[in-house]
């Protein structure tokens, strides 16, 4: 077998060793590895090698001893260590291959050392082994203590929690060797905390040993030691500290602190007064203290109470005004109750408390009260001034029930139709009332103390006027009746209808007929609908309105009221020129005109005027509107054609040339190229003749403004500054045809004025002057 394979082998054996077993004596480890592993072949021979930390002290340690089977022990061989502490940590006897530590080592550092050893002749320095490998174990002593890392701690368990209750875990780590011997193995103890808690030993858990309360105490310091050496004498231990909250339940119920409660109350005090506070302590915190405040008995329902979430107090205010003089002490019983209730602690009774409050209530100078706050009073229409209408009724509420003063301060409408007695409160009409003006009457009554004017009451007061039957009815509307002249007997020409302005409690029934006194009932009659209304028929045929245009009908109208009015309501009929329809436009015009006396001729006659009048002076309008549309430059145009410019610039002579160019002053944009002129005369006779046929605004008509225009912005013989043009250019439209000379041929002679002698002997002279039958001597 090969030396290196042997070697490995021997490695394996040192890592696999007995951690258990106890060290022995160098020399019984020599004598045992040698008789162990003597082997009969060449090679190393080597025990396991172990060095114990923090054992060296002043001198080297032997750990062991690697040697050849070659050695032949006389001093030829030498031995040579390298690798990890060679040197510093371990050195080698080179005559014999033994091995020995000089400083302390620790395990925790560096937990073994790989190291090589080889041998060489002395003399001719050729190993006679080859190098082999082997490793140096450091064995653990207990040289360190137990550690809480995650330390202090810090706990919270629910009050009240059952004993073996899961508390919180605490974990101690130790460097040593926890796979050799003991040093690793801790144990768990506690050393503060009895009898309320307990530690399992070997795993650190901490749990509840007994209920506690935290209304009794909230908060608990326990101290937990870890051991090594599972305890026994000799081992390094520890301690942790953990703090252990109590949560709060919902166990306790709130409580009064006082079971007997005094207040008072000003009876003059408004509503919402805050009267006092009740509380009600709860042991528990948070939620768990919430609680609410209600009042189980109070006979008059005064008062009110509210609970304040921040300070946990109730709050009792006022509900209702209080009376001394009708009650001058309440009690009143307030409960106070948890919102959120803890249903396991049921059992142990109801989470909530009671107590009493007893509620004086103090005298004060109270305004006048009035029997009522609202009075509503009835007299009838048209009572006499000074009628009684209603009496209003206040007293001082106090014990000195001081005499009262009545007075009015406001009334609708603004008219002062009230007065009141000052001393009874009676009031009366001041004048008569009409109901058909205002059915009701709004009033605000005072009420003063005499003995303190400061103190005040007010009451409404709203008067009802009643209905009297003193109005009779009437025509709802002025009616405009009309009859044809051929109408027929019995023909229907008017529905008509009534108004009453008074009430009528079972409803308006009125009755209608014709007057006695009526002259003309043998044209016309009424007939009664029974329903409110009433038809006028004819009572004979055929009217003429020469013999009379009008008819006067005096209807009698009488209502149902107690006593029963009537009036007469005359109904006017107008006599119209028609066959069965009634033109209602032309009949009332004709009927405007009868009654200024004018007759149907005159009538037209007026309306021919009337509108002979309108064309004319709507004739005139149209003449001044295009006499203000003709140019304003009309009448100066050749005033503007013949204005002289002069420059007074000196010139050098007829040879001077140079003094004044006037083709400075023309600006470039109208430097074009001159065009010969066209024939001016035949040109303006073209386009007056085509302008004959076609407006101004045709296409000839500017095409003539055009080519004008452009002939004088390129004329050179004119000068180079704004002037006014104008080009007379006639328009159609007269019947006689155009007298203009531009439309004439170009010589006398083409022209004939023989028409001239038919004008009339005001163009006599003209006549003569053109006429073809001029002689010679003309």
């Amino acid at each position: 077998m090969n030396s290196s394979v042997l070697l490995r082998l021997m490695v394996m054996l040192v890592q696999l060793w007995p951690c258990s077993s106890k060290p022995k004596s160098s020399a019984q480890n020599t004598v045992q590895s040698f008789t162990a592993i003597r082997r009969v072949k060449r090679g190393w021979l080597w025990e396991p090698l172990f060095a114990t930390e923090e054992q060296v002290s002043t001198n080297p340690v032997y750990i062991g001893q690697v040697k050849s089977d070659l050695d032949k022990q006389d001093g030829s061989l030498q031995y040579i260590l390298t690798g990890e502490g060679a040197g510093s940590f371990f050195f080698m006897n080179e005559d014999n291959g033994t091995i020995y530590v000089k400083q302390k080592l620790d395990r925790e550092k560096k937990p073994f050392y790989t190291l090589r050893a080889k041998a060489i002749n002395r003399s001719t320095q050729l190993p006679v082994e080859p190098e082999s490998e082997f490793i140096i174990k450091v064995r653990d002593i207990n040289d360190n203590e137990p550690q809480f890392l995650d330390g202090p701690y810090e706990a919270t368990v629910p009050e009240m929690s059952p004993e073996g209750t899961s508390v919180t875990q605490v974990t101690a780590t130790d460097a040593d060797d926890p796979s050799y011997g003991n040093s690793a193995r801790l144990l768990y103890s506690l050393v503060q905390g009895q009898p309320y808690f307990s530690v399992e030993p070997k795993t650190g858990v901490i749990r509840m040993a007994s209920q506690m309360d935290r209304e009794t105490k909230d908060q608990y310091l326990v101290i937990i030691q870890a051991k090594d050496m599972v305890g026994q004498p000799g081992a390094f231990s520890a301690t942790a500290t953990v703090t252990i909250n109590l949560s709060d339940l919902n166990d306790n119920p709130p409580k009064f602190q006082q079971r007997l409660y005094y207040m008072r109350v000003s009876e003059d005090a408004p509503v919402g007064t805050t009267i006092g506070k009740v509380f009600a302590e709860d042991s528990d915190i948070g939620d768990n203290a919430a609680m609410d405040y209600f009042i189980e008995a109070d006979s008059s329902d005064a008062f009110n109470i509210i609970t304040n979430n921040e300070t946990q107090e109730g709050i009792i205010s006022l509900k209702k005004r209080v009376d001394y003089e009708r009650q001058r002490r309440h009690s009143i019983q307030v409960k106070a109750v948890n919102r959120y209730i803890d249903e396991r602690f049921l059992k142990e009774g109801p989470f909530e408390d009671t107590t009493i409050v007893k509620i004086n209530v103090e005298d004060a100078d109270e305004p006048p009260v009035f029997t009522s706050d609202n009075y509503v009073m009835e007299i009838f229409e048209g009572a006499m001034s000074g009628a009684l209408v209603g009496v209003v009724t206040a007293r001082d509420p106090d014990e000195d029930d001081s005499p009262v003063r009545y007075s009015i301060v406001h009334s609708t409408p603004l008219k002062r139709l009230f007065s009141i007695n000052e001393h009874n409160g009676a009031i009366i009409t001041t004048e008569p009332l009409d109901r058909e003006r205002a059915p009701w009457h709004n009033m605000t009554v005072t009420a003063t103390e005499t003995r303190n004017p400061e103190k005040i009451s007010e009451a409404n007061v709203y008067v009802q006027v009643l209905d009297v039957n003193d109005n009779a009815p009437e025509f709802p509307k002025n009616y405009e009746t009309f009859v044809c002249e051929n109408a027929v007997s019995g023909q229907l020409i008017q529905r008509i209808s009534a108004v009453d302005q008074d009430d009528s409690a079972e409803g308006h029934h009125f009755h209608f007929s014709l007057a006695q006194e009526d002259t003309n009932s043998s044209y016309f009659t009424v007939k009664d609908n029974q329903d409110n209304t009433a038809g006028i028929f004819t009572g004979k045929s055929g009217f003429r309105r020469q013999e009379q245009f009008f008819f006067y009908l005096p209807i009698l109208i009488q209502d149902n009221g107690t006593p029963p009015l009537t009036s007469t309501n005359t109904l006017t009929v107008t006599v119209c020129d028609c066959d069965t329809e009634v033109n209602t436009f032309y009949c009332r015009y004709g009927a405007f005109m009868y009654s200024l006396g004018l007759s149907t001729e005159a009538l037209v006659a007026v309306l021919a005027c009337i509108l002979i009048f309108l064309v004319f002076f709507l004739a005139i309008v149209a003449i001044r509107q295009q006499q203000q549309k003709k140019p304003p430059f009309s009448e100066k145009m050749e005033e503007f054609r013949e204005n002289i410019v002069s420059y007074d610039d000196e010139g050098g002579g007829e040879e001077d040339t140079e003094a004044f160019d006037i083709s400075a002053l023309r600006t470039r944009t109208v430097m074009r190229t001159h065009k010969p002129r066209k024939k001016v005369a035949s040109e303006i006779q073209s386009l007056y003749r085509q302008s004959l046929q076609v407006g101004p605004d045709s296409a000839i008509f500017r095409q003539f403004i055009s080519e004008k225009l452009e002939e004088a912005n390129t004329d050179p013989s004119i000068p180079p500054y704004d002037s006014l043009q104008t080009y007379a250019f006639e328009g159609t439209g007269s019947s006689a045809g155009s007298l203009s000379s531009l439309g004439s041929a170009t010589s006398d002679v083409d022209q004939s004025y023989d028409y001239l002698a038919d004008w009339g002997p005001h163009f006599k002279q003209l006549a003569g002057m053109y006429s073809s039958h001029r002689t010679v001597g003309d």
